[in-house]
């Protein structure tokens, strides 16, 4: 069921006026349960209700919009806004404000919530009036775990606003937090009953949110798994292809593909002997009673410790553990003098979590079909092989396990220029590639006309030109209308993709004056900053403008979708 652009925004009202409006309309013609019209009561005014996003990947959207439906239900009119659209000196136009903001890389904002975060930073007018709450995403494996959230929720605080209830900080296994949160700051704010089980179990109306989903992922099965390096490289990058025939799943190029990995069996052995147990004690898991040995291949995180587990075992993060990033848990393992139960000891672990990866197949040009393009990660420490989880699970055995459970993630926020015309700079080193395969794919298969530019680099040609053969193919057709490689390790000095945007700073600069969209992928902490600040550079120079002018170029890409990053 769609909802209904009831009050447009170009409507001659405020912010807040239209959200009544909207809300009050909602009430009047909801459906009822067996699909009738309902007219609800007007006599009980709705409380407005602004609900502001920051995403990278669509989570933080998908959230608010999740929250703006249990809102409505309890005497909430609700407005979801995505923060690119907000200036910090509207939100006094706001009396009650949820704020749902992910981070990524180094404690960083979003992108579509950069333009604000560094606005209400500098901003000094007081919010005395603003009442809010703010429910921050993030992963504990990273040193400033939710800093956006936590940046946005002290910011508000040093305003003036009131803070309705304590911020939320959740981990990747977000759904028990999001729900106390939400349930608690709209029974705060005066919600009109309390439906905290139905916040936990919504009636998704989100896209490929029904039916397999990462509550519930598809079996998919594994059609093939190829090594796209050439021997002697000193990487393993793995093209991996999956079926979705059946699934009822469907995907754009941008989206990304959610893997439920399963943990090494050797990594699983060891810990069992650590724990000085045989593997068949049965121990609880969300899924129920399972076997210890099938219980830590399958439903547990086996990488960083949780603060738990080294309370149990009695292990200081830090001291008992070498210093290292990131630790394991059988690090906190072998370093700890007592060995738990396996009930207890499986109580203190965190639940593994579905890997997203970055789809590099056009659904048009492989129907049924989802490829992808995986690094493994794979290194030592102290003495012990390392492996990344899904990535050599996906490298090593999921093509003899036959299947591998998969789910689609929508990336509304990464898509190919909506008309096919436009121009399109894609900018993707390494498996930054994936999406922009995808792109190209997707590009010759409808017909379009607009020119595809791809700066593309790795460490070397000989061994690292991921799809050689298929790039070198669109580009003999006409598909491909420019190449700039960067092969880091094929001389001297190390060439990487943003020195080739300024050597062709001209050119790059013509395209974006004739309205061509740029597209980056990959590493979010050094390459994709790297990238921004050649871009900032190219502007400068090809098009004469100080940086102040420079940066107000690159945030107009940007509030005009014409910027877009898929970073990790």
């Amino acid at each position: 069921m769609s909802t209904l652009p009831l009050i447009p925004e170009n409507a001659p009202f405020s912010p807040e006026q239209r959200a009544w409006l909207n809300g009050f309309l909602a009430g009047l013609f909801s459906r009822a349960p067996g699909g009738t019209t309902s007219v609800s009561s007007a006599s009980t005014p709705l409380t407005p209700l602004t609900i502001l996003f920051g995403t990278q990947t669509g989570t933080a959207e998908t959230l608010a919009k999740q929250a703006a439906k249990e809102a409505g239900k309890r005497g909430f009119a609700a407005t979801v806004l995505d923060m690119a659209s907000v200036t910090a000196g509207q939100l006094s136009q706001h009396a009650n404000l949820l704020v749902i903001t992910s981070t990524y890389g180094d404690g960083e904002p979003p992108d579509n919530a950069k333009a604000l975060h560094a606005e209400l930073a500098a901003f000094d007018s007081p919010l005395p009036s603003l009442r809010y709450s703010v429910c921050a995403l993030g992963d504990t494996n990273y040193t400033l775990f939710c800093q956006c959230g936590k940046d946005f929720d002290a910011r508000l605080e040093k305003l003036g606003a009131q803070r309705i209830t304590p911020r939320a900080d959740c981990e990747l296994d977000y759904e028990a937090s999001f729900t106390t949160w939400l349930d608690t700051t709209l029974s705060a704010l005066g919600s009109s009953a309390a439906s905290a089980a139905e916040i936990s179990n919504p009636k998704s109306q989100i896209p490929n949110e029904t039916g397999f989903s990462k509550k519930n992922p598809f079996p998919a099965t594994v059609l093939a798994v190829r090594n796209l390096n050439a021997p002697g490289s000193s990487k393993e990058v793995n093209h991996v292809e999956f079926s979705l025939e059946g699934s009822g799943l469907s995907y754009e190029a941008g989206d990304a593909l959610g893997v439920i990995p399963q943990n090494c069996p050797e990594l699983v052995s060891a810990i069992i002997t650590a724990l000085g147990c045989d593997g068949e004690e049965a121990v609880p898991t969300p899924a129920g009673e399972l076997p210890l040995r099938a219980a830590l291949a399958t439903r547990f995180d086996l990488g960083k410790p949780s603060a738990d587990l080294l309370a149990l075992l009695g292990v200081a993060s830090g001291t008992d553990i070498p210093v290292c990033a990131p630790h394991h848990v059988i690090d906190a393992l072998l370093a700890a003098s007592v060995k738990p139960a396996p009930s207890a000891f499986v109580a203190a672990l965190k639940k593994l979590q579905p890997r997203l990866y970055s789809i590099s197949s056009s659904p048009k040009a492989h129907p049924g079909h989802v490829h992808l393009t995986v690094g493994a990660v794979r290194y030592d420490l102290h003495g012990r092989a390392r492996k990344g989880v899904c990535s050599t699970y996906l490298a090593e055995r999921a093509l003899a396990h036959g299947t591998a459970g998969v789910f689609v993630h929508s990336n509304k926020a990464f898509r190919p220029p909506a008309s096919s015309d436009t121009p399109m700079i894609m900018v993707g080193p390494g498996t930054g590639i994936a999406p922009f395969r995808a792109f190209l794919e997707e590009r010759a298969a409808t017909g379009a006309k607009g020119k595809n530019w791809l700066f593309f680099g790795d460490q070397k040609a000989s061994t690292d030109f991921l799809y050689r053969e298929e790039l070198e193919a669109m580009q003999a057709s006409g598909l491909l209308t420019r190449l700039d490689l960067a092969f880091s390790r094929d001389q001297q000095e190390k060439i990487y993709v943003q020195n080739r945007m300024l050597e062709a700073a001209a050119e790059l600069y013509a395209w974006l004056e004739a309205g061509a969209s740029f597209y980056v992928c990959g590493d979010a902490s050094r390459m994709a900053k790297d990238v921004d600040a050649a871009l900032h550079k190219v502007i400068e120079t090809a098009g004469k403008k100080t940086p102040d002018e420079a940066a107000a170029y690159v945030q107009a890409l940007k509030t005009a979708k014409r910027y877009q990053r898929d970073v990790y």
